[in-house]
């Protein structure tokens, strides 16, 4: 099955992934370290109060069945792929945020975790 705008779904994907690697839900869940009742969701499309699996998890989803890569999985799961951030860039940010009040890193930390829970909920 796929979205609305052609693109595959988590769960049309996530039974590709088990066939083309002849794997149980069972195996794909200790493969990515989550429950099998998480697959299992994701399989079923129950979403409820869940999200989804978390950019960490699909990241690990391509890792364990390379055959799939991270743009298929994120776009699968109706989200986009975070950017890469490498040491580096993290020092850098890191460093940038020590700068800050406690009063403006809180407010940043908010305008991060918006962002973040946006781009869990879409492709957009």
């Amino acid at each position: 099955m796929t979205h609305q705008d052609g693109v595959e779904d988590l769960a049309h994907l996530i039974r590709l992934i088990a066939d083309h690697y002849q794997v149980s839900q069972s195996e794909i869940a200790r493969r990515v370290g989550v429950s099998v009742s998480a697959v299992n969701t994701w399989v079923n499309r129950k979403r409820g109060g869940h999200r989804g699996p978390s950019a960490d998890t699909l990241r690990k989803l391509a890792a364990a069945f390379p055959a799939f890569t991270e743009e298929r999985i994120f776009a699968a799961a109706g989200r986009k792929r975070p950017g890469p951030l490498s040491p580096d860039a993290e020092q850098r940010i890191l460093k940038l945020f020590r700068e800050l009040t406690e009063e403006q890193q809180v407010i940043t930390e908010a305008q991060m975790r918006a962002l973040g829970d946006l781009n869990r909920t879409t492709l957009s």
